[in-house]
């Protein structure tokens, strides 16, 4: 179902872009789904009561009302209400991500997802953004930071299909890899 969603979102998404962009609203909105979407990451049981069938659209929108009211734009909260009298608030984390994706166009800002050992320091993230902004020309990036252990050190960085793996794991990997092929 996630799948199917997700391309249902899009439209949905696109109307929202249009939406910000007619009132001027566009960066506050995607603060806007980055709250939404916080709150669905830390609470299943919103995403469970919000997509539920048999819970009534009044009691949805009440919800939301209490939960986003004075933390998200007004023409946000109506759209949400919006998604729920057309019963469509299950597409509500596809909308959100896909309107941050299409944010992330608009503004050429490329997402780079990486992962770490440990947190990085302000100047390990600084170097990441220039590395990843002289690789993509992107005028922004936004960093998606990750801790995995097992890397041993080093990081690895992901930016749509392309992976660069400067982790001693991936090393090690590489280094194997090539003892075998000469053996």
């Amino acid at each position: 179902m996630k799948q199917a969603s997700a391309g249902m979102a899009e439209p949905y998404a696109e109307a929202l872009m249009s939406l910000a962009q007619a009132h001027n609203l566009v960066d506050p909105f995607g603060e806007d789904a980055n709250s939404v979407l916080g709150l669905m990451n830390i609470s299943s049981e919103l995403d469970e009561f919000l997509t539920n069938p048999f819970t009534k659209a009044d009691s949805k929108k009440q919800v939301l009302r209490q939960l986003l009211e004075n933390q998200v734009q007004p023409y946000f909260l109506n759209f949400l209400f919006l998604l729920v009298d057309r019963r469509r608030v299950f597409l509500l984390e596809g909308i959100c991500r896909q309107y941050k994706v299409l944010l992330r166009q608009l503004k050429n800002t490329v997402l780079a997802e990486v992962t770490s050992t440990l947190e990085l320091s302000d100047a390990q993230r600084e170097s990441v953004i220039q590395k990843v902004k002289n690789m993509t020309k992107a005028s922004e990036v936004e960093l998606e930071t990750k801790i995995d252990r097992e890397l041993i050190g080093g990081v690895v960085i992901k930016i749509g299909s392309q992976v660069l793996d400067a982790s001693i794991r991936g090393q090690l990997r590489r280094i194997g890899v090539s003892l075998n092929a000469s053996a």
